[in-house]
């Protein structure tokens, strides 16, 4: 049964606008999850395995030019090593990449836990469907 106060929604706009909104979040997101994980060095192939452990999948594509972008903004130092008879490039934080982290972690946390009570708040209200005129 179809609400009539709500237009025939078409499934695909629906779908488009919902994958461009992801993407908007996901891009933020996966900053300070990059920020966070290269408080420990790691080289690019380590760097996404250890994203992809923790829920967190990221193309190719995606993350070398982030990790790039990362590195010319001054928030990550870089060298060349060989392991295992390859040269692979080893990223860690920088000084200022420690700094920048910790704001943006901050502010992660301070949005996460008003976005929470928000969700939280809605839910509840939703689920439990009670009328305060009734």
């Amino acid at each position: 049964m179809s609400d009539p106060q709500l237009p025939d929604l078409d499934a695909e706009e629906v779908a488009q606008i919902t994958e461009k909104l992801n993407s908007e979040v996901r891009r933020g997101s996966l900053v300070l999850a990059v920020l966070a994980q290269l408080q420990t060095e790691h080289y690019g192939y380590s760097l996404r395995k250890a994203l992809a452990d923790h829920g967190v999948q990221v193309e190719e594509g995606t993350l070398y030019p982030l990790v790039r972008r990362l590195e010319n903004q001054g928030l990550l130092a870089s060298e060349w090593r060989e392991e295992a008879r390859r040269k692979k490039r080893f990223y860690r934080l920088s000084p200022l990449g420690q700094v920048v982290f910790g704001e943006l972690h901050q502010t992660w946390q301070t949005l996460n836990a008003g976005l929470s009570r928000i969700l939280n708040e809605h839910t509840t209200a939703t689920d439990g469907e009670t009328d305060a005129t009734s």
